[in-house]
C-alpha cells in the first residue's frame, strides 16, 4: 500500500485552533525564578514554548483569522454546521476505537450509532440526526486522552509550531492516529485518489474550528494577564475535564490567571477548549469541541 503523509491534529483544541495559535506573552525577568516556575508548571522548555507562541500568533493574527472570517462571511450557518456534522461523522471510527480502548463500551456503542445513523439517513454525515433526533450526542475522544485513562504521564508542556499546545503524550497520539485514521488509509492505498485530500480535510476543519470562536479568544487575549499562562492552563485543565469526561469545566475568568497555572489549579470558563486539527475537527472552543 502507498503510504502517505498523514494529516495533522493541531492539538487541541482542543485548546481550540485558536486557543492554540495565539499568545503575546513576555517571559520572567528573573531567570532563577523563571526556571523554579516552569518547573513547577511542568514547563521547563518555557522560553522556547513562549517564542514558539509568539510565532503562532503571528500566523493566527495574519493568516488563521483572516480566512476564517471570510469563510464565516461567504458560507451561511447551515453550511457550515453540514460540514463541521460531516467532518466528525469522518472521525467517529477513531472516536469509537478509544471509547473501546478505554473500556467505556456504552460510550463505544454510542459512537458506533451515531455513525450508522448519520451516515446513512444523515447524508454522509452531513446532518447531525443522532444528536438532533437520536439523543446521541457528540463526544470528543482522541489516543492522546486514551492514554490518560491509562495512566501514561503527559510529559512536559509543548508548543509545537503551527500547531500549537502539546504534551509528548498527546502529540504522540496525534502522530498515531494520523497514521491510524481509516479515512487517510483508504486515501493513501487507493491510487485514483488524490494523497493531498487529508489535509485539506483538516484545513477545512480548522479554519471552521476558528472561525466559530473568533470573537470568544479575542476576549480571552485581552482580559489575560498572561496569556501563554492563561492558554497553558485553559489546554491543561481541558484535557483533565476530557479524561474525567466531564462535559464542561467551570473554570475562573481568564483575567485572574497570572503565572499560577500549576496543573493543580482550581478546573473552571464554561465552554473553552478543543484540540484544533490540521485537523479534522476536534473539541469545540467554548465548551471553552468539528
Amino acid at each position: 500500500m502507498n503510504l502517505r503523509p498523514p494529516r495533522l491534529v493541531f492539538s487541541s483544541l482542543p485548546v481550540v485552533v485558536s486557543l492554540i495559535l495565539a499568545g503575546c506573552a513576555t517571559p520572567s525577568n528573573n531567570p532563577q525564578a523563571g526556571a523554579a516556575e516552569a518547573e513547577d508548571f511542568n514547563d521547563p522548555l518555557e522560553d522556547t514554548n513562549r517564542a514558539i507562541f509568539d510565532f503562532n500568533q503571528v500566523v493566527d493574527r495574519n493568516v488563521l483569522v483572516p480566512v476564517a472570517k471570510a469563510y464565516r462571511t461567504v458560507l451561511p450557518d447551515p453550511v457550515r454546521d453540514s460540514l463541521r456534522d460531516f467532518l466528525r461523522n469522518l472521525r467517529a471510527p477513531l472516536i469509537f476505537a478509544n471509547d473501546a480502548l478505554q473500556g467505556e463500551f456504552e460510550r463505544a456503542g454510542q459512537t458506533f450509532a451515531r455513525f450508522t445513523l448519520n451516515s446513512t439517513l444523515g447524508v454522509g454525515g452531513l446532518l447531525d440526526v443522532a444528536g438532533r433526533w437520536g439523543e446521541l450526542p457528540y463526544h470528543e475522544d482522541d489516543l492522546g486522552l486514551t492514554f490518560g485513562v491509562w495512566g501514561i504521564p503527559e510529559g512536559p508542556y509543548l508548543v509545537v509550531p503551527v500547531l500549537g499546545p502539546s504534551t509528548p503524550r498527546d502529540l504522540g497520539g496525534q502522530v498515531a492516529e494520523g497514521f491510524g485514521d481509516p479515512f487517510n488509509c483508504v486515501v493513501a492505498g487507493n491510487p485514483y485518489t488524490l494523497y493531498w485530500i487529508p489535509f485539506v480535510r483538516g484545513g477545512v476543519a480548522g479554519i471552521d474550528q476558528r472561525s466559530r470562536y473568533i470573537e470568544t479568544l479575542a476576549d480571552i487575549e485581552r482580559t489575560s494577564l498572561d496569556y501563554y499562562a492563561t492558554i497553558r492552563s485553559l489546554y491543561r485543565q481541558r484535557r483533565a475535564a476530557l479524561i474525567r469526561h466531564e462535559k464542561e469545566q467551570n473554570l475562573p475568568p481568564p483575567s485572574s490567571f497570572s503565572r499560577n497555572d500549576s496543573p493543580a489549579a482550581p478546573a473552571s470558563a464554561k465552554n473553552l477548549a478543543a484540540r484544533p486539527v490540521f485537523v479534522s475537527e476536534t473539541p469545540n472552543v467554548p465548551e471553552v469541541s468539528p
